[in-house]
């Protein structure tokens, strides 16, 4: 009984303690957090210049087959730690932060659509030696690894389709209904409490942040205002329907039936114009399945990769 109340105290003396650290240190919770969560996964944070100076910040981990994860409009390579925890065994995961985001390199006057950030990766895989690998984007992130493959499709050996943007033709979202009748971009962060707000209509089902630490994430966002809302008004305008139509890439692709950001209607659109594309459809999941369901999010792309393995092997059986 006195081990048991020994082992109650400490622990509350622990929750004191986080929650403490939390509200009087909020930027070192959230690095430490951060940390942690990249740990668990088995990243490493690396940083590599190319050839023109462009500075890119990534985390690496695991070992096998490279996998390159692309973040979102807004977000950085913290988006993906903790789908990667589950990823790591089986693939060599390397997750950038594209240029104009997190800790890469935030040139104002580059060319952001999804054709150059494309070319940048891949001149960034080419300089840390890879020369064929798989290709994950959410979001915007998505948009770049479509017209990665439609640039490289050699080089591409597999998509892995997280809710990608690009295809405009689909029927409207929230979002895109707020943008048009209030002139107002949710995703474009002016203050904390629009952080705050943001996060609620990205994710159905997000995990639980302290808003302290929200705050300190949010004022990466303000910082980068200007810049993210002339990156927004090139993506925003960049069709990749016609680039990758009949594009033969085996491709996954993910969407949640809540997204608010994107309709999941485009799901289908996409599945039209990719010959070799599957679709899943999460039930009461939004814009962002790496982080509402992180396991199943993949299992599902290791399910995938073992079917597209299994017919590899039957058509060299057949040879």
């Amino acid at each position: 009984m006195m081990i048991m109340l020994i082992l109650l105290a400490a622990l509350v003396m622990g929750g004191i303690s986080i929650v403490g650290f939390v509200y009087l240190a909020p930027a070192t919770a959230t690095r430490t957090f951060l940390s942690v969560e990249r740990w668990r996964a088995g990243l490493v944070r690396k940083e590599i210049d190319l050839h023109d100076g462009t500075h890119y910040v990534y985390l690496e981990g695991g070992q096998g087959e490279p996998l390159l994860l692309l973040h979102g409009f807004g977000a950085n390579k913290d988006s993906f730690p903790r789908v990667a925890r589950f990823l790591t065994p089986h693939y060599r995961v390397i997750v950038p932060d594209h240029i104009g985001f997190g800790e890469s390199a935030h040139p104002p006057d580059a060319d952001y659509s999804a054709t150059a950030q494309a070319e940048r990766l891949h001149a960034f895989a080419q300089a840390l030696g890879i020369k064929t690998l798989d290709v994950c984007g959410n979001s915007m992130g998505g948009q770049i690894a479509l017209t990665y493959a439609a640039l490289h499709p050699a080089e591409v050996k597999s998509l892995w389709l997280l809710a990608p943007a690009g295809i405009w033709s689909a029927p409207p979202s929230e979002l895109r209904q707020i943008i048009e009748t209030t002139g107002q971009n949710p995703l474009l962060i002016r203050n904390e409490d629009e952080f705050a707000n943001l996060v609620a209509l990205v994710m159905k089902d997000p995990p639980v942040i302290p808003r302290t630490v929200l705050n300190v994430l949010a004022r990466e966002r303000m910082r980068n205002f200007d810049l993210e809302e002339r990156i927004f008004k090139q993506i925003a305008t960049d069709s990749i329907e016609e680039r990758v139509r009949g594009l033969k890439t085996p491709a996954l692709i993910v969407w949640g039936d809540r997204d608010r950001l994107l309709n999941a209607a485009t799901a289908d659109i996409l599945h039209g114009l990719l010959p070799k594309s599957q679709v899943i459809i999460m039930p009461n999941i939004g814009h962002a399945p790496m982080v509402e369901r992180a396991q199943q999010s993949a299992e599902d792309y290791l399910r995938f990769r073992a079917g597209l393995a299994n017919e590899a092997r039957k058509i060299d059986q057949v040879i």
